[in-house]
């Protein structure tokens, strides 16, 4: 498996894993269609790509390119993909288009031109709520929350008996439950290259990525990961905006630990017909994550803006239960929050953002998205 395709390989994650295959010895293709909310306008090639990529540029629905793509490829790296949760819940045919009918597009390909492995990258947004606990020490897989309760601003979940429910780490046999388009577009995404592999017997990995984090996030797109956005806000001496009370768990994860991930399941055969967590283990706040990024930023006084407001298709807590990878395929998180963090705020001193934030709010509340 030496020459590598990597659809939407010019983005974030895709170009770290390009360079985490490249010093392995891989050669790297990557198909992108360089969109303008990801890479600005025109179609240039991005400066941080390495040289030694082949970059094709084409939209991973058009047949043709990709067909062309795979001529000469023995592994796969499906990360092309429309990301976003709140915009997926009003540009619902372009999600669908990219996410579904692309995957669908490339999985026809693939049955005709079979590889030795495809790696396709979900999402941990397809479980909806984690895992949590009762009072009683029953654990809930199912949990969530009424439109009234977040009406009240009632954020955490309750069980039947109106005790509080505390998060567990969610491991991959949680059920989805799909609150957004994005969501149920990236389990759909998994559930067709898995369904596909088996059938023909191309060996097929699904990655659930939890929050990702890193140099080469796109800045200026207002819905891409927490920490990108929360950054372009702070460049710009704003404080990020939070939804809800701020105190919402999520994983943050490396994108290097994220790509030695992708390259340890393109290698493994045990990761063959499975599907893993790809994150840190270690639940923290939203709120905590902006303090800190404010403060490696060198702009400590910029404290965030807590809204009060819930944002459809959002969850409360999600962390990543990492035992499997940890099992399967010899996954263990290398870099240290604090070390990812400042590695990030050395690169953010040379980056420039256009905050479309409050653009991207204001458009989320007039179609009646915010509460």
């Amino acid at each position: 498996m030496k020459h590598v395709l990597v659809t939407g390989g010019a983005g974030f994650i895709g170009s770290h894993l390009a360079d985490e295959l490249l010093a392995q010895g891989y050669r790297v293709r990557v198909l992108d269609t360089l969109a303008a909310q990801v890479h600005g306008d025109g179609t240039r090639r991005p400066a941080y790509l390495h040289p030694n990529v082949e970059l094709q540029v084409g939209d991973v629905c058009d047949k043709e390119a990709v067909v062309r793509a795979l001529q000469g490829i023995d592994a796969v790296f499906h990360f092309a993909a429309a990301v976003g949760v709140g915009q997926s819940m009003y540009e619902i045919a372009h999600y669908t288009r990219t996410n579904n009918l692309g995957t669908a597009v490339l999985l026809e390909a693939l049955i005709a031109s079979p590889v030795a492995k495809l790696v396709v990258a979900s999402s941990m947004s397809l479980y909806g709520e984690g895992l949590y606990r009762d009072g009683s020490g029953g654990v809930h897989g199912n949990c969530e929350r009424t439109l009234a309760q977040l009406e009240r601003d009632e954020w955490e979940l309750r069980g039947a008996d109106g005790g509080l429910l505390t998060p567990l780490p969610t491991p991959e046999t949680k059920a989805p439950a799909l609150a957004s388009i994005y969501a149920l577009g990236k389990y759909d995404q998994e559930r067709m290259a898995l369904i596909t592999g088996r059938a023909y017997r191309m060996p097929t990995v699904a990655l659930r990525f939890f929050n990702a984090y890193g140099p080469r996030q796109a800045l200026s797109n207002p819905y891409t990961g927490l920490l990108a956005i929360f950054a372009s806000r702070l460049l710009n001496d704003s404080p990020p905006r939070i939804f809800e009370d701020g105190l919402q768990q999520r994983d943050f994860v490396s994108v290097y630990d994220v790509v030695r991930c992708c390259r340890l399941a393109l290698e493994s055969p045990a990761a063959d017909g499975e599907v893993f967590n790809v994150g840190s283990g270690q639940p923290l706040t939203v709120r905590d994550i902006a303090l800190r990024l404010a403060q490696v930023m060198g702009k400590p006084h910029i404290e965030p803006e807590i809204t009060q407001k819930y944002r459809v298709g959002d969850i409360r807590h999600c962390y990543a239960d990492i035992t499997k990878a940890r099992k399967r395929l010899g996954f263990e998180p290398r870099v240290k929050l604090d070390d990812g963090m400042a590695e990030l705020a050395a690169w953010l001193k040379d980056q420039a953002a256009v905050d479309r934030v409050a653009q991207a709010s204001a458009e989320l509340s007039a179609r009646g998205l915010t509460v």
